[in-house]
């Protein structure tokens, strides 16, 4: 009897388990959409402070959870279980696979997370998504697909008429009024209700294409006719938000999910005039609407390629000359070419660091991708070139294996090949010093002053015996010193690297050169 008891009070006070999938959007963006929805706080912050459950988003699939809390912050309406994934790739189907099941499926909104710092890229991102999300539940068990199915058909009885007042009283009239589909709507129906929230932190982003885009309404119009029109074909609602009206995601998510206020019931509007307060219920929008926001936008032609778009792609017919094995081992997939819906959405809404025409890009990057070569192809052209060197070095008339000496003597008449070839090792050695006579001398600095010297000593008039005085050796028979020699003389002594001079010169002469 006391067992009873306690599971009737224990399940009395269990709360109802719903659930939040969030897909896209970098994990800053993420941890910003879950702050918004946290927005309402309880009376004592410092208990709900310590109570705040860890946010792992950071890899691959992230989870966390909030409780949802009543207008007087006290008692909780539901436990919020939210997953996180960021890539769009269809490798982390896996990992969404688990959480659908025939009793999760009921209780669970999907929401696309869209950034107001790349919108050019909204059209390709929701097509990624959406591809991953065909993917995801057409591999769920019948079981799974009925009660998606028993899911849209309730969806889609909730008709458009009245206010959305989160199961308002007129909620059972329009159960009773069986309102036809219009054009475009429900057309892809994906199993579960979708939301697209366009994130604008702090406001700052939209006035940024402002300042420095030159953005007019033009451009913020087309984006939100193209993006009603595409989410009216999912029976999805989109909302923007924003730090001046952070109440209009929770709302909505709350009215998605079934979760009503027992003291305050809010009604859920929609806002299509404010451009940073964007909401379109779902089951509100049709095309005539989205025709009065601006004239020239072709509803019919968006919304019929962007079916096309959508198709996943096909994998690539196996060659004749390939055998089984490896057609399976590389599992090549053919990307389908853009259709017009991008082409139309990229060529008005342009990326504007790009100054040259788009470069394509597959569905799965995250920028420009290079094609690289074969490793086997990559290593034969090495192996030729360490070849081409090799056969160079021997037959080149330098030798550096033996501490850089040339081949050529010192004597010469290529003295070219002496002054570049030390140049070339003062490029790996550094700078050459050597002992004269007990003094340290820069071979570089000796070199410069030589050369000064001798340029000084031709343009002079002084006798011919003033000159013997300071005249270091290799002098023509007229007196007058050959730089090229000089030249020759040190870059000898830079080889050997020691302090002895050339044969037949004396130290002291070498020692005694005058500085200028």
């Amino acid at each position: 009897m006391w067992s009873t008891l306690l599971d009737s009070v224990s399940s009395g006070k269990r709360l109802p388990e719903k659930r939040l999938i969030i897909l896209g959007g970098s994990s800053n963006a993420q941890r910003d959409i879950l702050a918004l929805l946290e927005t309402d706080s309880p009376r004592n912050p410092s208990d709900h402070q310590k109570k705040r459950p860890p946010i792992a988003n950071d890899f691959a699939l992230g989870y966390t959870y909030q409780d949802v809390l009543d207008a007087d912050h006290e008692d909780s309406l539901a436990r919020l279980s939210i997953f996180t994934l960021q890539d769009s790739s269809t490798a982390f189907s896996p990992l969404l696979k688990p959480l659908l099941n025939p009793t999760t499926i009921p209780e669970t909104l999907l929401v696309i997370l869209l950034d107001w710092s790349q919108p050019w890229r909204w059209a390709r991102q929701l097509r990624d998504w959406i591809r991953l999300l065909h993917k995801t539940l057409s591999s769920l068990d019948e079981e799974s697909k009925t009660m998606m199915q028993e899911v849209m058909q309730d969806w889609e009885q909730r008709r458009r008429g009245g206010p959305h007042d989160m199961g308002g009283a007129n909620a059972s009239n329009e159960t009773s009024v069986n309102v036809p589909l219009g054009s475009g709507e429900w057309d892809e129906a994906l199993g579960l209700p979708l939301c697209v929230v366009c994130h604008n932190p702090k406001a700052s982003h939209i006035d940024v294409l402002e300042r420095e885009n030159g953005w007019k309404e033009e451009e913020f119009d087309f984006i939100l006719q193209f993006l009603r029109t595409i989410l009216l074909k999912h029976g999805a609602s989109l909302v923007y938000t924003s730090s001046s009206d952070p109440n209009s995601l929770p709302l909505l998510v709350q009215y998605s999910l079934g979760i009503h206020s027992i003291l305050k019931r809010q009604p859920l509007k929609h806002n299509v005039v404010d451009r940073d307060k964007i909401l379109i219920p779902p089951n509100w929008d049709s095309w005539g609407k989205i025709r009065v926001l601006r004239d020239g936008f072709q509803v019919e032609d968006i919304s019929e390629s962007w079916s096309l778009e959508i198709q996943p792609p096909n994998p690539a017919a196996p060659s004749p000359l390939v055998s089984d094995s490896e057609a399976n081992f590389e599992n090549d997939v053919v990307e389908p070419e853009d259709g017009r819906t991008l082409a139309t959405y990229e060529e008005t809404i342009k990326d504007p660091s790009l100054g040259k025409p788009k470069i394509e890009l597959s569905s799965t990057s995250k920028g420009i991708e290079v094609e690289t070569a074969k490793m086997q192809n990559f290593l034969a052209d090495q192996s030729a070139i360490i070849e081409r060197i090799k056969i160079e070095e021997d037959q080149g008339p330098r030798d550096f294996s033996k501490g850089g000496v040339s081949k050529v003597p010192p004597d010469s008449t290529d003295s070219s090949f002496t002054i570049e070839d030390t140049s070339r090792v003062k490029e790996h050695i550094g700078p050459v010093q050597f002992n004269m006579g007990g003094i340290q001398v820069d071979a570089e600095d000796m070199l410069n002053r030589i050369k000064e010297r001798s340029s000084l000593d031709e343009d002079s008039q002084s006798p011919q015996h003033e000159r013997e005085s300071t005249e270091p050796p290799n002098v023509d028979s007229d007196g007058k010193r050959k730089p090229e020699q000089l030249a020759t003389f040190f870059a000898g002594l830079i080889k050997k690297g020691g302090g002895s001079s050339a044969p037949g010169t004396p130290p002291s002469r070498a020692k005694t050169v005058p500085r200028q």
